[in-house]
C-alpha cells in the first residue's frame, strides 16, 4: 500500500480534468481526492504501488484534449485510509497561478445532441460540456467554479444537477452546464418588436440576414455585426454605417467545404481553420465578393464555433456571412447589452441577444499558415489567456505592451499570461478597455501592487507608458520597442542564453537616440540584452507620425536623398499636391523627424507604384504592395547595398523609379522591390552572423507579417543560418508585451 500527493499545473481547470482524474482513480482502484487550487489541481491517492504507477502514467498520456499540463509533481505521503475517491470543493489560498482555459469550440458530441430532436438540449444555443464551450469569457475569478462564472445567475435544474454530479457523465463538473429548463435564452430585438424564445429568435435573425439586413449577434466574447456576404448592397451598407472604408471583413462559412469554394486552402491552412482556437484564417481568394476585401487577394474565413452559429445556418441563414467585430471603426468590440444597443444604434437593424453575460470582451483571433509555420496575427479568442511561456523568475511582472494592437502580459509564478487583443490605444474606448484588462488580470490573480514590477515602452508619449507611470507600483522598467519585438521570438521558445541576430522591421518605435526606429539589426540574447549593430539608412519624415497615414508624405522624405527624381506630379506617378506641401516642410525643417523605419520605406514604394491616397487602416499601403507583387513571377532583386553598417535604400528606389518610367508592369516592380528587401536583409544578417559567430536570426515586427517577404527570405537564405519568426504571439505590436516581460525578467537590457 502506498500514497502519493500530486500537483498538476497548466490548463487543468474548466476542461474536465477533475472528472478525468476521478474516473482514472476508480479505474485503478485508488482512493483519495482531487480538488482545484489557486495554482492548479492537487490530488492525493492511495493504493497499490502498481496501480499508483499506472495512474500517474495515464495522467500525462490520457488527459482531456483541452487540458495542457505544464508540470506534474509527484511526492510520497502518508496513507490516510480513505474509503473512496472524491472530488472535493476548491480551495483558495495565496495568489492563483492556475491557467484559465481559452474558450473552446462546440464538440462533436454536443453538436450531435444539438440536432437530436429526442435530446433535452435539442436546438439549445447554450449547450456545452467539459470538452467545449465558454471558459475565459465567462470566468469571473479563480479557482474556476460555477459560483465564479457568469452562469451563477442560473441555478441548475434536476437534469443539469444530476449530470453535473455524475462522475461518469460528460457534464460532470462542467461549470457552464445549462439546458432550456434552467439556463439562459436568446431573444431578438428589432423595429418590429421583440421575438422571444431560442428557436423563434434565431429563425427570425436568419430570415433578416437572408433579406439583406444587418444583425448584431451576441456570441461568446461579445457582439458581431453580420450580413449576407453575397449581397453587395448589404456589405456596402455595413461599410457605410460602420465607417469602415476598405479594411477587409471576415467571413464565416457554413463548413470547410464552403470555405474551399472561396479560398485556396492548403493542408496547413485547413488544419489551422479547424483547430480548437477556430481563428479567422487568411488564405488566397479564389472567389470575389463585392466590398468584402477591396484590393486584397486574401480572404479571412472562419468556421462556426458556438452552438448559435450552427443554429443560424440550420435555420436558413446564408451559407457565407460577414462576421465582423461589432463596433464603429477602430473601437473595441461591444460586449455588454446596453452598450451594444447604444454604440450600434444606426448600424444594426436587429439585435440577437443572449441572456448570459460576457465577463470580458474577447475578439476573434486571426492567423495564417506561413512559410515558417503558423503565424498568429491577432491573438484572442481560443488562445488567450493561455500562458505562453514559463520564465525563470518568481517576482510578478506586468508588461503593458505598446499603443497599437495592444496586449498586456502578467507573469505569476513565472507563468506569462498574455491577454486577449485589446486594440489601438489612441481611441478612448480602447484605452478604457486597456485599463479594464489590467485591473481584470490583477484582480483575477490577486496580485499586490507593492510586489509587482511594471514594464512599459520607452516612448515618452505612449499612452501605455503614461498609464504605467500612474499605476501604484514602486518598481518600473522601460524596454525599447524593437528589443521587445526580437525578444518575443526567443521568449516563445524559452531560449534564454542563445545568441542571435535580431531583426525588427516595423513602422515606428522610439529609438535610443530619440529618432524613430523601425529597420533595426541587433546582436545579443535575452540574458545579455541587445546591441544595435545595423539599421536602415535614416530618412526624413515630414510630419512625423502623420506621415504613416499618407504614403506620398513618406515618399517626400525618402526621395529627398535620391538623385534625379523626376516630376512626380506628372505621369506615370500622379502624386497629389500633398507631396509638394511635404517637400515644403522638409525645406523648412518643420515637424520633420529622422527615421530608420522599414514600414515607411514600403509606404514610399507603394506611393511610387500608385497608392497615392490616404490609408484607411494601418498597414494598408504595404498590404496593397504585397498583393500587387503576388501577381508577378519571381524577379531579380533591386540593389539594396550595405554601407557603413546601414542598408542604403537609395539604389533600391532609384531602380524602382527608372523601371516605372520605362513602363515596366507595376506588379513586376513590386516583386523586384520585395526581392531586393529580402536580399538586403539576408546580406546584412550574413555579415553580422559571420562577424559574431552566430548562426541564428530572429525576425519580428509588423513588416514581417508580409508573407511574400518571408517567402523571398526563405528561398534565398543560406542553410548555415537558422531563421525563427513569431509563432505563439503576433509579430506585430500584439507580441510586444511578452518581449517586454521576458527582457525585464532576464536581462539588464
Amino acid at each position: 500500500m502506498g500514497a502519493r500527493r500530486i500537483r498538476v499545473r497548466g490548463v487543468v481547470q474548466g476542461v474536465g480534468f477533475r472528472p478525468f482524474v476521478y474516473r482514472l482513480a476508480h479505474a485503478n482502484a485508488l482512493r483519495g481526492w482531487v480538488l482545484n487550487q489557486e495554482n492548479g489541481v492537487e490530488i492525493q491517492v492511495e493504493g497499490s504501488d502498481a496501480d499508483l504507477d499506472a495512474f500517474i502514467r495515464s495522467l500525462s498520456a490520457e488527459h482531456p484534449a483541452a487540458a495542457q499540463i505544464s508540470s506534474l509533481e509527484v511526492g510520497q505521503t502518508a496513507a490516510r485510509g480513505f474509503a473512496e475517491f472524491l472530488i472535493r470543493e476548491s480551495q483558495r489560498g495565496g495568489p492563483p497561478s492556475a491557467r484559465i482555459s481559452p474558450d473552446l469550440p462546440l464538440c462533436d458530441d454536443c453538436l450531435a445532441e444539438l440536432f437530436d430532436a429526442a435530446d433535452p438540449r435539442y436546438q439549445y444555443p447554450y449547450i456545452n460540456c467539459t470538452n467545449c464551450g465558454p471558459r475565459f469569457s465567462v470566468a469571473e475569478g479563480l479557482p474556476y467554479d460555477r459560483s465564479r462564472t457568469t452562469m451563477r445567475y442560473w441555478p441548475m435544474d434536476p437534469l443539469c444537477a444530476r449530470q453535473y454530479e455524475d462522475p461518469l457523465d460528460r457534464r460532470f463538473h462542467a461549470q457552464p452546464v445549462a439546458c432550456p429548463a434552467c439556463g439562459p435564452h436568446y431573444l431578438l430585438e428589432s423595429a418590429d418588436g421583440t421575438t422571444h424564445g431560442d428557436r423563434a429568435s434565431i429563425e427570425r435573425a436568419a430570415k433578416l440576414l437572408r433579406l439583406g439586413h444587418i444583425v448584431a449577434i451576441k456570441g461568446i466574447g461579445g457582439y458581431h455585426l453580420s450580413c449576407d456576404a453575397r449581397n453587395a448592397d448589404s456589405v456596402r451598407m455595413l461599410r457605410e454605417r460602420k465607417f469602415r472604408k476598405e479594411k477587409p471583413f471576415a467571413l464565416m462559412v457554413k463548413s470547410i467545404e464552403t470555405a474551399r469554394t472561396i479560398v485556396d486552402l492548403s493542408c496547413e491552412a485547413a488544419a489551422l481553420l479547424s483547430s480548437p482556437p477556430r481563428p479567422i484564417v487568411l488564405a488566397p481568394a479564389i472567389a470575389e465578393f463585392s466590398g468584402v476585401a477591396p484590393e486584397n487577394h486574401e480572404l479571412g474565413v472562419l468556421l462556426p464555433y458556438s452552438p448559435l452559429h450552427y443554429l443560424l445556418f440550420a435555420s436558413g441563414a446564408p451559407d457565407l456571412l460577414v462576421m465582423t467585430s461589432a463596433n464603429r471603426s477602430s473601437e473595441p468590440i461591444a460586449y455588454r447589452d446596453d452598450d451594444a444597443r447604444k454604440r450600434l444604434s444606426g448600424i444594426a437593424d436587429a439585435y440577437l441577444i443572449g441572456e448570459r453575460p460576457v465577463a470580458r470582451r474577447v475578439e476573434d483571433s486571426v492567423a495564417r499558415a506561413g512559410v515558417f509555420g503558423p503565424t498568429i496575427l491577432r491573438r484572442s479568442r481560443g488562445y488567450a489567456p493561455g500562458a505562453v511561456i514559463t520564465l525563470p523568475v518568481s517576482k510578478p511582472i506586468l508588461a503593458v505592451g505598446a499603443d497599437l494592437k495592444n496586449t498586456i502580459t502578467l507573469v505569476i509564478g513565472g507563468q506569462a499570461f498574455v491577454s486577449q487583443h485589446i486594440g489601438d490605444l489612441d481611441h478612448y474606448e480602447a484605452l478604457a478597455a486597456f485599463r479594464e484588462t489590467i485591473q481584470d488580470f490583477i484582480e483575477m490573480y490577486r496580485v499586490e501592487w507593492d510586489d509587482l514590477l511594471v514594464v512599459h515602452d520607452r516612448h515618452p508619449e505612449y499612452v501605455s507608458a503614461s498609464h504605467a507611470l500612474e499605476l501604484p507600483s514602486s518598481a518600473r522598467i522601460a524596454v525599447q520597442h524593437h528589443r521587445a519585438h526580437v525578444s518575443s521570438v526567443l521568449a516563445e521558445r524559452q531560449v534564454w542564453e542563445r545568441r542571435a541576430v535580431g531583426i525588427s522591421f516595423d513602422g515606428t518605435g522610439y529609438g535610443d537616440d530619440g529618432t524613430i526606429w523601425g529597420g533595426e539589426f541587433f546582436t545579443g540574447s535575452l540574458v545579455s540584452g541587445w546591441t544595435r549593430v545595423f539599421h536602415l539608412r535614416n530618412a526624413s519624415l515630414p510630419g512625423g507620425d502623420a506621415a504613416a497615414r499618407f504614403p506620398v508624405q513618406c515618399a517626400a522624405g525618402f526621395l529627398s536623398q535620391v538623385e534625379g527624381v523626376p516630376d512626380l506630379l506628372g505621369p506615370p506617378f500622379h502624386f497629389p499636391r500633398r507631396y509638394l506641401l511635404s517637400l515644403s516642410l522638409l525645406r523648412k525643417q518643420l515637424r520633420t523627424f529622422q527615421s530608420s523605419s522599414a514600414g515607411r520605406l514600403f509606404d514610399t514604394a507603394a506611393a511610387l507604384l500608385g497608392f497615392t491616397r490616404e490609408i484607411s487602416f494601418e498597414g494598408q499601403a504595404a498590404i496593397w504592395l504585397e498583393h500587387l507583387a503576388r501577381e508577378a513571377p519571381p524577379a531579380q532583386p533591386y540593389p539594396f547595398p550595405i554601407a557603413d553598417n546601414t542598408l542604403d535604400f537609395r539604389p533600391l528606389l532609384t531602380a524602382l523609379i527608372q523601371d516605372r518610367l520605362q513602363g515596366r508592369p507595376i506588379c513586376e516592380i513590386a516583386r523586384a522591390f520585395h526581392a531586393g528587401i529580402a536580399h538586403g536583409v539576408l546580406q546584412a544578417a550574413q555579415r553580422i552572423c559571420e562577424a559574431n559567430s552566430i548562426d541564428l536570426v530572429v525576425l519580428s515586427g509588423g513588416v514581417f507579417q508580409n508573407e511574400l517577404l518571408l517567402t523571398e527570405i526563405e528561398s534565398r537564405r543560406k542553410r548555415s543560418i537558422e531563421i525563427w519568426t513569431n509563432l505563439a504571439v503576433p509579430p506585430n505590436d500584439g507580441g510586444i508585451s511578452l518581449g517586454q516581460a521576458a527582457l525585464a525578467a532576464l536581462s539588464a537590457q
